[in-house]
């Protein structure tokens, strides 16, 4: 199982390096440059005009990667997670071709992608409980207690998909920061789909669980592979397309796995970001004052004087810790 993992790794990063040189001049020459925000970051100003849409770039590479390095390519794990990630990342596609190519800056109305994003919430939970019996409990992170929540399952987790989603996009300010956060996630999420095909896990079926650990290592390969010309400074953006097909990746791992409530923990620097966001304006629009100079959280250190890569290290540093604690919480579930 380990070679067609670290085999799925590979293969991704390398075909994420071959086509990053190809694929990025074809943007700059479509003008697909990015729109930057006035009220942003000032020093973000000169990223404006970067090639974006960057996302499809790993999204082959991942595809491709997962599909040759698949157990069973056909398996209704595999389907199921590529499903969530391309799903997810067309929401994004579409929100960036609208606002680059048409030169709509609002792009998708936000009553849009919701609706979108929860059909796909729904549908995934939905077909995840009926095809391959993962049931409609939750899993209590470091401890066996399993909570049965009924119908109530259904839109719970569908807030939870739908948060970290989003979450990964807001991720998605800094040069490097989405891409190198989910590639530790994506490590942590290795670590957990291998336990879950060697130890059993928590899930009904066990048909083909190494091959959520085959998607899980695609993934990291085409996060470091994208970050050659994602840092500092960036030659190319991940865009929507790429955020959201990420956070859609992290979700179906999530639900496949039964580790729902746990991605809180092991993608604590989403729920942070996201939290940021919600707390700012909450506290703007009751108080009429900011709690952060400028939210998400990762523009709170940057405008308080911390050069940009400062910020991403610090960031993936705390990627990694709450992954080791994400995947610790797992452990401790199975004793």
């Amino acid at each position: 199982m380990w070679e067609r993992i670290l085999w799925a790794f590979a293969l991704a990063l390398i075909i994420t390096l071959i086509l990053g040189p190809l694929l990025i001049p074809v943007l700059r020459v479509l003008k697909f440059g990015q729109n930057i925000r006035e009220e942003g970051p000032k020093r973000h100003l000169a990223k404006a005009g970067t090639p974006t849409m960057g996302g499809i770039i790993f999204l082959v590479s991942i595809v491709v990667s997962a599909l040759v390095m698949a157990e069973k390519p056909t398996s209704l794990e595999m389907v199921m997670l590529l499903a969530a990630m391309l799903g997810y990342g067309l929401i994004g596609f579409v929100d960036d071709f609208i606002k680059v190519v048409m030169h709509r800056n609002l792009g998708l109305r936000a009553y849009q992608k919701l609706i979108g994003q929860v059909a796909l919430a729904v549908l995934l939970t939905w077909a995840a409980n009926r095809y391959l019996g993962r049931g409609t409990d939750l899993i209590i992170p470091f401890t066996s207690i399993h909570l049965e929540l009924g119908i109530f399952y259904y839109p719970f987790v569908a807030f939870i998909i739908v948060g970290i989603t989003n979450a990964v996009n807001l991720t998605d300010g800094l040069d490097g920061l989405a891409a190198g956060t989910t590639f530790f996630s994506m490590l942590s999420y290795i670590a957990i789909a291998f336990l879950a095909a060697s130890q059993g896990g928590r899930v009904a079926i066990l048909a083909y669980e190494s091959d959520l650990a085959v998607f899980a290592a695609a993934c990291a390969g085409g996060c470091l592979g994208f970050l050659r010309f994602n840092k500092n400074p960036a030659r190319v953006f991940m865009g929507d397309t790429g955020s959201l097909a990420l956070g859609g990746a992290l979700v179906g791992l999530a639900v496949l796995t039964k580790t729902e409530l746990t991605l809180l923990i092991l993608g604590g620097v989403y729920v942070v970001e996201a939290f940021s966001v919600i707390l700012q304006v909450i506290s703007y629009q009751t108080t009429g004052k900011r709690i952060f100079r400028m939210s998400p959280l990762h523009h709170h250190f940057e405008l308080g004087g911390w050069h940009e890569w400062k910020v991403v290290i610090v960031f993936w540093l705390a990627s990694i810790l709450c992954g080791v604690l994400g995947v610790i919480a797992y452990i401790q579930g199975l004793f």
